[in-house]
């Protein structure tokens, strides 16, 4: 079986050295970059399960690497930045990242939140393989969820209307996947905090909220009258496709 991939893009070489170390004493395989571009480059030749990037970067900056990132491939993004402003945290949330860790961080945090990360994507994958929605196989593994014209490919991390891809980003698509997987049940905010952003996730509600507004911007005829994604009053969300 293989291992765990894990890329570190850091140019703090002590700070890479110590994160390498301590990551593949888990028994991760860690490959790393140092900047921006040797950060894409090494992405797009690896294929890491998951990223820990850091913000402060030469050359692209690492909000700028998350974006591209983002464009080309759906893994979690742990970013690391010296900064503790609400203001960093949002600009990183909004270009794609998963999560947010300011430094000095304790090494143990780090690797709870990677085992978090990659634990959540794992078991998202195994409840859309046991889903009775599966209607195909993906060629890239995992499910195809068809729903007329809304297709929800898990493999290819892809979701077409009308047979056009449409522009979603991870969370976002996760979000779907896991309302769709749950096909006529009304799901609570908490429950999907925790299903899609993790237990360890410290933001509210209003995250949800945000995401639903944003799906509903992209797969609904009309916004503003949803038919697929439903609001439960006093519970939360029903997807019903």
């Amino acid at each position: 079986m293989n291992k765990t991939r894990l890329l570190i893009v850091e140019d703090e070489q002590t700070l890479l050295e110590t994160l390498t170390y301590n990551l593949e004493r888990q028994g991760y395989d860690v490959v790393t970059a140092s900047d921006g571009v040797q950060a894409l480059s090494t992405a797009r030749g690896e294929k890491p399960d998951l990223v820990i990037l850091d913000v402060m970067l030469p050359g692209l900056d690492g909000f700028e690497v998350c974006r591209i990132l983002r464009q080309e491939m759906s893994l979690p993004i742990l970013m690391l930045t010296a900064k503790d402003e609400e203001v960093d945290k949002i600009v990183g949330l909004e270009v794609g990242a998963d999560d947010y860790l300011t430094k000095p961080f304790s090494m143990r945090e780090l690797l709870a939140r990677v085992k978090a990360h990659l634990r959540r994507v794992r078991l998202l994958r195994e409840e859309i393989e046991s889903s009775g929605q599966a209607v195909q196989g993906s060629p890239n593994g995992g499910v195809v969820l068809a729903f007329d014209e809304l297709v929800i490919d898990e493999g290819r991390r892809e979701i077409r209307r009308d047979g056009e891809v449409l522009a979603f980003k991870p969370k976002e698509f996760e979000l779907l996947l896991f309302l769709a997987r749950n096909r006529g049940i009304a799901l609570g905010r908490s429950l999907i905090l925790e299903r899609v952003w993790g237990w360890d996730f410290d933001g509210g509600s209003r995250t949800v909220d945000v995401h639903i507004r944003w799906l509903r911007e992209k797969i609904e005829v009309d916004p503003a009258q949803p038919t697929r994604i439903l609001t439960v009053r006093g519970i939360g969300y029903r997807f019903d496709g």
